[in-house]
């Protein structure tokens, strides 16, 4: 991985044009490819991002300018992110390994599993993609398709807070610039869903979907219902 520091100004050229005005900034680049620019807030949100396959090139600092250097991020769509690097305060490069990745308790690993096999508990005429879809920022839990073949990316907690609804977004926003699959919904699965997480998934369009463990596990659930 490699960690810049950097005072510099980006644009997003492509589907979709945004521009970062000149600031110093955090560059990450991974050894997937991917580029992402952090600011010193927004928790671990980048300002803007270019997920693999991408490639990075540099182009020579425009004349009688007191620009660095000007590095281009090209996907395969042709979109580009282009970081003009006025001055660079940091510059350092770190070999991280294999990562062993998320391990996720045995409920909700178990959830993930039993959803994936019955995955039209989601809705009739749903299919499963595959599970643990990666994405330059993490696994999506389940990727999978409704009935009319749009995309939908599943997360699932045991327990369904306001972390669970920000993961998720923020998986949309990734999957969402790959043309292949877009449009991408979400759905939020949990055994219990808070009434606060319920309230930002519906207000961001994702769908929020209740679990019945014993019921995915094939068996009923012994307590007492009045329906």
């Amino acid at each position: 991985m490699r960690l810049v520091i950097a005072e510099c100004q980006v644009d997003y050229v492509g589907r979709l044009t945004a521009h970062l005005p000149m600031a110093k900034r955090l560059v990450l680049v991974k050894s997937d490819g991917s580029v992402s620019i952090h600011a010193d807030d927004r928790a671990y949100k980048p300002l803007n991002w270019m997920s693999p396959p991408c490639w990075m090139t540099e182009e020579p600092a425009p004349e009688g300018t007191d620009v660095h250097a000007v590095w281009v991020v090209t996907n395969k769509g042709g979109e580009q992110l282009r970081i003009t690097v006025k001055s660079i305060e940091h510059d350092s490069s770190h070999e991280m390994g294999m990562d062993p990745g998320l391990v996720k308790d045995g409920v909700e690993a178990h959830l993930q599993e039993l959803l994936a096999e019955h995955v039209t508990t989601l809705g009739e005429g749903y299919t499963l993609i595959r599970r643990e879809y990666m994405t330059a920022i993490g696994p999506v839990d389940i990727l999978c398709r409704d009935a009319d073949g749009a995309t939908v990316a599943v997360e699932i907690k045991r327990r369904g807070e306001i972390d669970g609804v920000e993961q998720l977004t923020r998986y949309l926003e990734l999957l969402n610039r790959d043309a292949t699959l877009a449009p991408v919904s979400g759905v939020f699965a949990a055994q219990v869903i808070k009434p606060q997480a319920r309230t930002l998934a519906t207000d961001r369009g994702i769908r929020c979907v209740t679990l019945d463990y014993d019921k995915l596990r094939g068996t009923e659930s012994t307590e007492f219902r009045l329906f």
